[in-house]
Parts: C-alpha cells; sequence; structure tokens
C-alpha cells in the first residue's frame, strides 16, 4: 500500500539516502560534473526545507517505509516585461528508491505533486532533467510532461 504524504523531519535520514542515489544517477551520467557519492542538501538544510511551505517536500511511503521524495519549489516571476506572471510549480527533485522503482511510487508522488498544484492555483509545474537520465525523460513523458526548453552546451 502506497501513502503520500508531506515530509517531516523523522524522514530526514531516509531522504538523504534517497538523496544520494540521485546524485550516483548523475554522476554516473556526467562525473564531469556530478561528485560522487554526495547529497545537495546536508540535514540542517532539508530541516529548513521541510519546514518551509514555498518549498513542500513530499515522500510515499510502502508499508511504512519511505520509497520516493519530490522537493517542489514556489515560483513566480512578477512584472516582467516579456514573461507573464503564472505561478509554477516547480519539482526541484524526484527520486524512487532504485530497488522499488516500477511499482508505482514515482506515479503516486508525481500524481499528488499535481494535485496539490492544481489545489494551490498553479499554472503549471515543471522540472529539469539531465539528458543523461533517459530513464527519468521516459518516466516525465509517460506522465504527459513536454519539454518547455532545452538546455545545450559544448565542453572546451
Amino acid at each position: 500500500m502506497l501513502n503520500v504524504r508531506r515530509a517531516d523531519k523523522k524522514d530526514i535520514p531516509r531522504i538523504l539516502e534517497l538523496l544520494v542515489q540521485v546524485d550516483m544517477v548523475h554522476h554516473e551520467g556526467r562525473p564531469d560534473l556530478f561528485k560522487g557519492p554526495a547529497t545537495k542538501y546536508n540535514a540542517s538544510e532539508l530541516e529548513t526545507i521541510i519546514g518551509d511551505d514555498t518549498t513542500p517536500v513530499f515522500v510515499c511511503e510502502e508499508d511504512g517505509n519511505v520509497v520516493a521524495h519530490a522537493f517542489c519549489i514556489h515560483k513566480q516571476i512578477l512584472g516582467d516585461s516579456v514573461l507573464t506572471d503564472v505561478r509554477t510549480l516547480y519539482i526541484d527533485d524526484i527520486c524512487v528508491d532504485e530497488t522499488c522503482r516500477g511499482k508505482g511510487a514515482g506515479r503516486a508522488v508525481y500524481e499528488h505533486v499535481l494535485e496539490y498544484a492544481k489545489e494551490k492555483g498553479f499554472y503549471n509545474v515543471t522540472l529539469n532533467v539531465w539528458a543523461c537520465n533517459t530513464g527519468a525523460q521516459k518516466f516525465y513523458e509517460a506522465m504527459g510532461m513536454k519539454p518547455q526548453k532545452i538546455g545545450m552546451e559544448v565542453i572546451l
């Protein structure tokens, strides 16, 4: 049985474990850019993020164990000369434990984020995905997401 809820302090150790998995996917795909193993937040930073209503973190539990998370950020540009004033919910990080993939946890946490965004009146939900992470790209496309913009690079 899967249950998605807002993260709290007791989830921090497990979220840190999942953040290492996220980093390792990126490190394996782009070792020139990502150190491994590492986390982009420490426990103290996670406590602040979890406690902030503008940066909600959701976790998906299976039988009481956290198997996935989604970090979100409320974004809005106001008064821009070109862009409209829409409110966007940005998914900063999403992860399903590598031992639990294919069991619906990713879909459950993603659909929970969509419902949260609808309830809060956001215009859209966005995220970034690295080109080396083809599995994530396929998942997001299966969830109905479409490319919004494409970042490009040349390595010198």
